[in-house]
């Protein structure tokens, strides 16, 4: 689908695209989804005050999304396969902010150190890279700095032909709210509504210490995706003195 029917596409927002120009094309592919209820006391210590944390039906949620980020390039240039292509994989919650639904990263990871460094000094994102190896069943990653772990052998199964309304709230988020030192950058996003399958998690092994009270080998929910291309627009920064488009 080209890009112009991809702005064109949004029945499924819950508000307008941007009226400006998009900064940013990336196709977001073959992704998994671990889905955890989690306790809201545990959660509040690794969300900032500034952003509301989003219930569903009075729980909150984080999701692992671990997926192939491919061609991602600035508008007007072509993507580079060796930058523009790697393996990711976030660990995200779900947030409020100025009248929009969105997620926050609790962990971002790069399987490309240089996609990685560039990633982080454009966006400000916290990437940082891990050993990243996937095939078409299996997704691994480890992190020695942080003895993060995760390694999943999984089939995947049938489209969704209906979605259930959790389906969506935990897949259709259209903004990204980040913090840094001296702000929340809120992100912009537009995509068709993700497609949806069945996926068998044969084997599932993880590790990540500093979340030892959110996640574990058993997740809530399950998704796996084929994918979204995937149009984002530049960070507008939240300071006391207001906001500053960048």
């Amino acid at each position: 689908m080209k890009i112009r029917e991809i702005l064109n596409t949004t029945k499924h927002r819950p508000w307008k695209v941007p009226t400006e120009n998009w900064k940013f094309y990336q196709e977001w592919n073959n992704a998994i989804f671990l889905h955890y209820q989690v306790e809201l006391t545990e959660l509040e210590k690794f969300v900032p005050q500034e952003l509301e944390i989003d219930l569903f039906k009075g729980k909150p949620w984080i999701s692992i999304v671990a997926f192939t980020m491919e061609k991602i390039r600035p508008k007007n240039l072509p993507s580079f396969s060796p930058i523009s292509d790697f393996d990711e994989i976030n660990i995200r919650t779900y947030v409020k902010s100025n009248n929009k639904t969105g997620v926050y990263f609790l962990s971002i990871e790069g399987g490309k150190s240089l996609s990685c460094k560039i990633a982080k000094s454009i966006s400000e994102l916290s990437y940082r890279f891990s050993n990243i190896k996937r095939t078409d069943e299996r997704y691994q990653s480890q992190n020695s700095e942080f003895n993060d772990k995760l390694n999943i052998e999984f089939k995947i199964g049938n489209e969704l032909n209906e979605k259930a309304e959790l389906d969506k709230w935990l897949t259709e988020r259209y903004a990204l709210f980040q913090d840094t030192d001296d702000s929340i950058n809120e992100f912009e996003i537009h995509h068709l509504e993700w497609p949806i399958n069945e996926i068998d998690i044969q084997k599932l092994e993880l590790n990540y210490p500093r979340f030892e009270k959110l996640i574990n080998e058993r997740p809530s929910k399950i998704h796996y995706s084929k994918g979204v291309k995937v149009l984002a627009w530049g960070k507008i920064k939240k300071k006391k003195t207001g906001y500053n488009t960048v």
